[in-house]
């Protein structure tokens, strides 16, 4: 049974001592404290640095020059491939506003993109797993769409959700960012989450009462709080007041300090305590050069400042990587051990995937081994390790590997 200890790790939103997980069929089988590395012999020995749970993104739309609406078969495999490097092992393939035969069209894509991966018995490489695809409109308020294209839009009519509950691929429809206060929405987030699909408030006008009722009929999530919606007020809570203050909600935060100032980031962090999740809304541009990209067919340039706009100013996503954000976060003073849990375990709960985001028995062995200063080092997919980034080529131990035989 393969074993690896580290001098440090995060456990149940901890900082721990010395730790040795072991691995087998890509599951973690026991996970160890110890008083020293020298009581705990490992197969992989980590000598610095902190070993945690692989990261989970719920909300990317691409990455590293890919745009998931456009991409071609080996686009989502170097996307999959290459989101190790940044500490990344699941994430969930957002479609923002399209038409909704595009959408449905989209499920196949990502179904087939998942399939192909999984059966590739790793010939392709280690890679990040797909989870499910999160649409992120088309039913969105027409004052608060931001990069969305108008005229996409859609209320969410019984007939549409049938669409996407009986297309082929449903099943890999896993989140819906929808606007409660459209007329139908209501209905829509009962039966969406009755079909198991989290239902996430988004780009939306909504009083913080229809979010309430939102909450009441099965929303769990709000998206990118503070960007596109209803803002907070002392007698009008809009939308981050409502979702902060009710337990029921988890609070996506793009942490790149552009999209949410770093005072309302912690903000954030405090109003919605163990409720935050870090996502990055990438587009094709993260991990990539100032230049021009797209965003569902929406010319996008990404400045020298590291931030995503359209023609007309507004910014379109984020050039945001998930490893970033992490830094970014533990860079305003906040605790580090809880920083990653809200970009690994905390997401994976907010989808339901108790399997996913935390070091603990029984769980998938997706892992990251950190520097100091919080750099993924190496990343490890079901036990087995990821290509290393270049950066982390002349590290010690670098070539040893949690992998099992096939």
């Amino acid at each position: 049974m393969p074993t690896i200890s580290a001098p440090r790790a995060v456990l149940d939103g901890r900082m721990t001592g010395p730790v040795t997980v072991a691995v087998e069929d890509g599951v973690i089988r026991a996970v160890r404290l110890a008083d020293g590395l020298e009581s705990a012999p490992a197969d992989v020995v980590l000598v610095d640095g902190v070993l945690t749970a692989g990261l989970v993104d719920i909300q990317i739309n691409g990455a590293f020059g890919v745009d998931f609406s456009s991409a071609d078969d080996d686009g989502w495999d170097r996307v999959a491939a290459s989101l190790p490097s940044t500490g990344v092992t699941a994430f969930q393939p957002t479609y923002i506003t399209a038409p909704l035969g595009a959408l449905v069209s989209g499920l196949h894509t990502a179904i087939e993109a998942r399939e192909r991966q999984e059966a590739s018995d790793w010939s392709l490489g280690v890679a990040a797993r797909i989870l499910g695809v999160h649409l992120e409109g088309p039913f969105l308020s027409p004052v608060r769409h931001g990069v969305h294209e108008k005229r996409f839009l859609a209320e969410p009519a019984p007939e549409a959700i049938d669409r996407l509950l009986g297309a082929p691929g449903h099943e890999m429809l896993t989140m819906v960012t929808l606007a409660p206060e459209l007329p139908g929405a209501l209905d829509a987030i009962r039966r969406l989450t009755r079909a198991g699909v989290r239902v996430s408030v988004g780009h939306t006008d909504a009083t913080a009462d229809q979010i309430t009722a939102a909450a009441d009929m099965g929303a769990t999530l709000v998206t990118h709080i503070f960007n596109a919606q209803r803002g907070l007020a002392h007698r009008e809570p809009g939308v981050p007041g409502a979702t902060m203050a009710d337990r029921r909600f988890y609070c996506g935060l793009i942490a790149d300090l552009h999209h949410v100032a770093p005072e309302v980031c912690s903000l954030v962090w405090k109003g919605a305590r163990g409720r935050v999740v870090l996502v990055t809304d990438a587009i094709a541009a993260a991990g990539m050069p100032p230049g021009n990209y797209e965003l569902s067919g929406i010319p996008v340039e990404l400045g020298a400042d590291g931030v995503p706009r359209n023609a007309d100013g507004t910014i379109a996503g984020s050039a945001l990587t998930l490893d970033q954000a992490v830094r970014n976060m533990i860079s305003l003073g906040l605790p580090a051990a809880q920083v990653v849990e809200a970009a690994s375990r905390i997401p994976a709960d907010a989808l339901g995937r108790t399997d996913l985001g935390r070091i603990a028995v029984g769980a998938r062995a997706d892992l990251v081994w950190w520097s100091d200063d919080f750099h993924p080092r190496r990343t490890w997919v079901d036990g087995r390790e990821a290509e290393a980034p270049t950066t982390a080529a002349t590290l010690p131990g670098q070539r040893e590997s949690l992998a099992v035989s096939p």
